[in-house]
This record gives structure tokens, C-alpha cells and sequence, in this order.
């Protein structure tokens, strides 16, 4: 059985919904009548400066929005935006019993903008369930960077084989998987549950 002594998580896409991907993007795009190819194109030129802390909300959306002028107001989109987020309650509660064990380390290991980041820390109380946040925002690093992986065990003190990562994508837990953390697919919470109780996770 390992000897696992930090959870790294994902969130969104884990414990909440995510914050500004495909999915969000197209409902926002949809509801404001905006021309999804100008506005990816534009998205994709920023989205990495945006998302590590390099690029404002406000920046963002003078770039990609509002470079003309609209029927709506920076305040509904922002709005708009900030509304999309949504608990996984079962999720969230999956990892405030393991919190309130007190036995592992709590951590989170995610890409957001800071403006989000830190709306949804506080929105959804995950300062009650988290010891530190790992979030591209801080860090200047994205996941599947391997950096961001190697940064979150030498900040916690850690080695590979103490950790999880969890998380819904593939592609973000093959770096994880090749620095020798357990790496674990999100699909559900009571599949996730069952899988870290095979590793000594109860």
C-alpha cells in the first residue's frame, strides 16, 4: 500500500466546474451574440499570459471583447462570467472529509486566471479545505508543464511516490505519472473515492 502523504488536486473540472474553458467560452459567446472564430482568435494570442498571472481580467477582455464597441457592459459580461462557476458537490465533499482526517497534506495543482482563482477559492470555501494553492495565476507555470509539477513537490517537500495528483484530464497527469506521483483520472467522486482507498486513501 503507498505510503501517500499529500493530495494535489485539480479543480476545475474536479470540485468545481471549469472556470473559463471550452465550454464556458461557448455558453458567454452564445448568450452575448459574439463571432466565436474573431474571439478565439484573439483568445488564443492571450490565454497564456491571462492564465499566468500576466494579463488582467480586465486586459483580457479588452482584447478579446471589448476592442469595439458593445451592447453590453464590461460589468454583465464580467458577471456572466463569474456565474458560471458551479460546485461538483460531491467532489467538494469527498475532500472535506479527507481535510477534516487531517491525515494528508491538501493541496491544488490548477491553470486559472487570478481574478477567477481567487473568486472561486473564496466562493466555494476551499481555504477551509486547502493548505496551499498551486495555480498557474501565482506560479507563472501551466499544467502539463512539468515544471509546475516539480515546483508543487519542492514547495511541500515531498517526494514523487507521497503524492496523488488528481485530475479530469489525461493529458495533465502524464508529467505527474513520469515525476512517479500516483496520477489519477477524475471521472466521478465515487470512483475516485474507490481509487484512492486502494492507495491507503480512507
Amino acid at each position: 500500500m503507498a505510503n501517500v502523504r499529500t493530495l494535489f488536486w485539480d479543480v476545475g473540472g474536479v470540485l468545481l466546474s471549469n472556470a473559463w474553458d471550452h465550454e464556458q467560452r461557448t455558453r458567454a459567446l452564445e448568450h452575448f451574440h459574439l463571432e466565436e472564430s474573431e474571439f478565439q482568435e484573439r483568445h488564443e494570442m492571450v490565454v497564456s499570459r491571462f492564465e499566468t498571472g500576466r494579463l488582467t481580467l480586465a486586459g483580457y477582455l479588452e482584447r478579446t471583447v471589448f476592442f469595439r464597441p458593445r451592447s453590453f457592459t464590461r460589468g454583465d459580461f464580467t458577471a456572466y462570467l463569474f456565474a458560471l462557476s458551479q460546485p461538483k458537490p460531491e467532489s467538494l465533499a469527498l475532500a472535506q472529509e479527507l481535510a477534516e482526517r487531517g491525515r494528508w497534506q491538501m493541496a491544488t495543482i490548477n491553470n486559472e486566471s487570478r481574478e477567477l482563482n481567487l473568486y472561486r477559492i473564496q466562493q466555494f470555501g476551499l481555504r477551509d479545505l486547502f493548505r496551499v494553492f498551486f495555480s498557474s495565476c501565482f506560479v507563472k507555470l501551466r499544467k502539463p508543464d512539468e515544471a509546475i509539477y516539480e515546483l508543487a513537490l519542492a514547495m511541500t517537500q515531498r517526494e514523487p511516490q507521497e503524492c496523488v495528483f488528481i485530475d479530469d484530464r489525461e493529458v495533465n497527469l502524464e508529467s505527474a505519472r513520469r515525476l512517479g506521483m500516483h496520477a489519477l483520472h477524475f471521472r466521478s467522486a465515487s470512483q475516485l473515492r474507490q481509487e484512492l482507498h486502494k492507495l491507503g486513501v480512507r
